[in-house]
């Protein structure tokens, strides 16, 4: 501004001692020169500024005659993100147990990352890194090694939680991920071929995707980016420029088998929730319309008077759902839930599946050329509004059964409490003692059991010889089964 005041004092001087019409010219050369010298030095601010911060957004910033609207400037490095992030990203060794001793080449090894997500040791990863897996070795960035014990697995989400016995351990903050625009910065962190602590960077190529990648029934709205991750990165940390948990990288599109420009994330609002279930639950407790929906395509837009082509449609309504509950209908049109929009069904799965059986939500559909507000209470598989862990863990599947929690009708009904096996694999061990499908267990090993939680602490405390007791409700009577582990 030193150049300002004195411009305007030479100015000031020649006034003075010059004629009018050479006052008027070099009082208009006076006000270029000084209006050019304000830009010039409000630009180096703006610059300044800029330099100081990872991002820099300037919103409706008055120029001349005109506005900038909404410039968004990219950081001019990762240094503080990566920082945060790294540290927090840890190296995963799962070891499946084939034939062989322990260190021979009888066990394969799954190799991958982990985030961690609390002080206290809870790391996510991805479930297909920690799969079947009989010792889950972990090192962290500073070189500390630790056995790492499952806590939940969630096939659907591709998503686990396992934990480490530390403290005050490095952790990263989970990220709204529906804020996550397309264009946005971000980073990749894992540890892909074993290369441990690797930060690569993209931007948001698109959310919402499903490469079926997953199982026909599983959930997959993916964020993609062209970060670069490879085999070892499944698990690691998706990031903005801030260091903020996005997502957890899960996959790739390749014909190689190596990173061909195309990455995906799982997002970190549906990682969290999958997160939070597992650590109080054991499994995920998923929220249910009962419904089945189809993309809104241009044709069933122009049928039904939708002016935007957006949405799902509703194909079918399951009987005593929350959505036949709620009078949702065939054909509506599903706009929104809880005013978070909603263009396909990967962002309509995503978006239920954030919510536990039970919550209430409004859904906004398009029905008959109105907008309606539908309020709806979300239900679980048994169309109750209970939380039924449902439990596939390894353990389980080594002895051959899956079980659940018993409703509260089911509770109810047989004035007991226990679990309820759902499924026997041919040829398991639970197999060879004759139980079937069906049978409420009251009691292992003489302790009363009241949820599939306890039922699995025991299992995976018990070594040796298991004796389930319970019954049949089609079946009078109390039978025993008994097997080794």
């Amino acid at each position: 501004m030193t150049l300002y005041y004195a411009l305007l004092l030479s100015s000031a001087i020649e006034l003075m001692t010059m004629n009018s019409k050479s006052i008027i010219l070099n009082f208009f050369l006076s006000c270029i020169v000084c209006f050019s010298t304000i830009v010039i030095y409000h630009n180096s601010r703006v610059k300044h500024s800029f330099n100081d911060k990872s991002s820099f957004e300037l919103d409706y910033v008055k120029v001349s005659h005109g506005f900038i609207n909404r410039l968004t400037y990219a950081p001019n490095n990762f240094i503080r993100a990566a920082k945060k992030s790294t540290n927090s990203v840890v190296y995963i060794i799962a070891y499946d147990k084939a034939k062989g001793s322990f260190f021979s080449e009888g066990y394969t090894r799954e190799k991958g990352s982990g985030v961690i997500i609390s002080d206290d040791g809870y790391i996510v990863t991805n479930n297909h890194v920690i799969n079947n897996a009989d010792f889950i070795e972990i090192t962290l960035q500073d070189k500390r090694e630790f056995v790492a014990e499952v806590i939940g697995t969630d096939e659907s989400t591709d998503l686990a939680l396992i934990k480490i016995e530390a403290s005050n351990l490095p952790f990263i903050v989970f990220a709204n991920s529906d804020s996550l625009k397309v264009g946005e910065w971000i980073l990749a962190v894992g540890n892909p071929f074993g290369l441990q602590s690797t930060v690569t960077a993209g931007i948001v190529s698109a959310k919402a995707r499903n490469i079926d990648a997953l199982s026909k029934d599983d959930i997959e709205s993916f964020i993609q980016s062209d970060a670069v991750i490879n085999p070892g990165s499944s698990g690691g940390a998706l990031v903005n420029s801030d260091g903020l948990l996005m997502g957890i990288c899960t996959a790739i599109l390749s014909s190689s088998g190596n990173y061909e420009g195309l990455s995906f994330a799982i997002p970190s609002n549906l990682a969290r929730k999958v997160i939070i279930d597992l650590k109080q639950f054991g499994s995920v407790q998923r929220g249910k319309l009962g419904i089945t929906v189809s993309d809104v395509n241009a044709d069933i837009a122009n049928r039904y008077g939708l002016t935007v082509i957006r949405g799902v449609q509703i194909s079918s309504v399951n009987l005593n759902s929350a959505a036949a509950q709620s009078k949702l209908r065939r054909t509506d049109i599903i706009l929104s839930i809880d005013q978070q929009g909603i263009n396909n069904t990967s962002e309509f799965y995503e978006q239920i599946n954030q919510y536990r059986p039970g919550d209430e939500l409004v859904v906004e559909i398009f029905r008959r050329g109105s907008i309606l507000q539908i309020p709806v209470t979300l239900r679980n598989h048994l169309n109750t509004t209970d939380y039924i862990s449902v439990r596939t863990d390894k353990e389980l599947r080594d002895i051959g059964i899956e079980i659940r929690d018993l409703n509260s009708i089911e509770k109810n009904r047989v004035k007991t409490t226990g679990i309820m096996v759902i499924s026997i694999s041919q040829g398991s061990k639970v197999a060879k003692t004759n139980m079937e499908p069906g049978f409420i267990v009251e009691y292992i090993n003489d302790i009363k059991i009241e949820s599939a939680q306890q039922f699995m602490d025991i299992i995976r405390s018990n070594t040796e010889k298991i004796t389930m007791i319970g019954f049949y409700e089609r079946y009078p009577g109390t039978f025993p089964y008994t097997f080794i582990k």
